[in-house]
């Protein structure tokens, strides 16, 4: 399963007041584990930053003034998105300024059944207690030092640390389905010239009744008593 954690730095808080995003943020993961795959845009706001929202991520309007525009990296901004979950961190708000900007440009907005709101996870978990992404980190010992301030991909690699923890999946899924180790090292040399040695032999109906029988008899606890 392909996923993606996302995060967005803005020029404001709201999209009433005509504020736009300045930085995109995109780690891939499959099976919660990281595929190297990363989308990372700073974007032209066409718009002055605010002195408050400069304090927060440190963009200045010169260092976003040759930037390419949200226009421009659309198309490849939603062909890494295409088909995958969404995890995103206080996802309405992310959400508000990526289909704001999508409908500036008369593209499909983002589905809201593709994404995942950490926020919302971590709220019905720990209810009472702060669940921002600071607050969190320092809930699962997660090394959050190198956010001086906000960046969107920082925030992302945090963000994936944080997804793995709240749905209590800390080791990487393995899928063993249908795989079969074999090393010649350790086989027997008659299993390599007999096939039928592998053969899993099912217990007959009267053997299963005899067990039971046994665990209903001998065993003080079990399943049957």
């Amino acid at each position: 399963m392909f996923e993606i954690i996302l995060d967005t730095e803005t020029t404001g808080l709201s999209i009433t007041q005509k504020h736009r995003i300045v930085e995109i943020g995109c780690i891939e993961l499959k099976n919660q584990i990281p595929t190297n795959k990363i989308f990372h845009e700073y974007l032209n706001p066409q718009r002055s930053i605010p002195e408050e929202a400069y304090k927060i991520h440190g963009y200045s309007d010169e260092f976003l003034s040759d930037k390419k525009t949200f226009a421009e990296i659309a198309e490849s901004f939603l062909d890494f998105i295409k088909d995958k979950k969404i995890i995103i961190h206080n996802a309405a708000f992310d959400l508000s300024f990526l289909n704001y900007e999508l409908g500036l440009i008369n593209k499909k907005k983002i589905n809201n059944n593709n994404v995942i709101d950490t926020l919302t996870i971590a709220q019905q978990k720990y209810p009472g207690s702060s669940n921002s992404l600071d607050a969190l980190c320092k809930r699962f010992n997660i090394d959050n030092s190198k956010r001086e301030k906000h960046n969107a991909l920082i925030d992302c690699q945090l963000l994936k640390e944080i997804y793995i923890n709240l749905i209590d999946q800390k080791e990487p899924q393995l899928n063993l389905k249908n795989v079969e180790v074999y090393s010649k090292k350790f086989a027997d040399p008659s299993m390599q010239k007999n096939n039928n040695l592998r053969k899993i032999i099912k217990p007959s109906k009267r053997e299963l009744e005899l067990h039971n029988t046994y665990l209903e008899s001998q065993l003080r606890k079990n399943f049957f008593n």
